[in-house]
């Protein structure tokens, strides 16, 4: 499965993100482009320590089964639940979250495997790996709900 440790997987994620629009429409959910980057970004933070979650009582009792399903070569299903912590309903700026975006994934890949990742706040324990597989399959997933 392809990681943002990959150099090429990463400057493939950072080409696609390039060629998002402000205005380019979703083919599904409620998220604008700007929302969607911020949304992305927040997944950052966790990894980093930046955004601390705790795990949710939902998460330790179905996560392991639920990433089992996420770390498949299936894409995933539109409209899948998100957590009230990356709910991004106010009004972003899309240049300003695109910088943080491509920042964050430039950090993470550089950051390397060595990295001691926290807790998934849904998934919990996760190597560094596995939040580079899902790192780049979350980006897939609302890179191809906005067409790029």
């Amino acid at each position: 499965m392809k990681s943002l440790f990959e150099p090429s997987v990463a400057g493939e994620t950072i080409q696609r993100l390039q060629q998002l629009k402000p205005d380019q429409p979703a083919a599904w959910g409620k998220m604008n482009a700007a929302q969607m980057l911020t949304h992305c970004e927040t997944t950052f933070r966790v990894y980093f320590g930046e955004l601390r979650l705790k795990q949710s009582l939902v998460g330790i009792l179905f996560g392991r089964m639920a990433k089992k399903k996420l770390f498949t070569e299936k894409p995933w299903q539109k409209g899948l639940p998100t957590a009230k912590e990356f709910i991004i309903a106010d009004k972003k700026e899309f240049n300003a979250e695109m910088e943080k975006l491509l920042a964050q994934i430039q950090r993470f890949h550089a950051s390397g495997k060595e990295q001691t990742p926290p807790k998934h706040p849904f998934f919990g324990k996760m190597t560094a790996d596995e939040w580079a597989v899902l790192g780049y399959r979350h980006l897939d997933h609302h890179l191809q709900q906005f067409g790029v």
